[in-house]
């Protein structure tokens, strides 16, 4: 009889803490994976660029005229003037 109790609170736990964890992993998954040159995106450090190249781990944006830089895909926050879809964790 003790185990109902403790089952409920792992349905709970799941419903209302992973399973919405498991559903913003893959948006952010599929985001990361939908990019494409010419998408003017900013990173989660704040730099705005426009993706010129896309390789299997990373992106290469230009910044400025003749300003290129290399990240990796995980540090794409979103597309320029849309909300971030990648969320900062708030642990600095």
């Amino acid at each position: 009889m003790s185990f109902i109790p403790f089952a409920m609170v792992l349905a709970i736990l799941y419903f209302l803490i992973l399973m919405p964890m498991k559903k913003q992993r893959k948006k952010v998954q599929e985001f990361q994976t939908g990019l494409k040159v010419g998408d003017k995106i900013v990173t989660t450090g704040g730099i705005y660029g426009l993706i010129t190249r896309v390789n299997d781990s990373s992106v290469q944006l230009q910044i400025a005229d003749k300003v290129r830089i290399e990240i990796a895909r995980a540090a794409v926050g979103g597309y320029q003037g849309q909300e971030p879809v990648v969320q900062e964790s708030g642990n600095v």
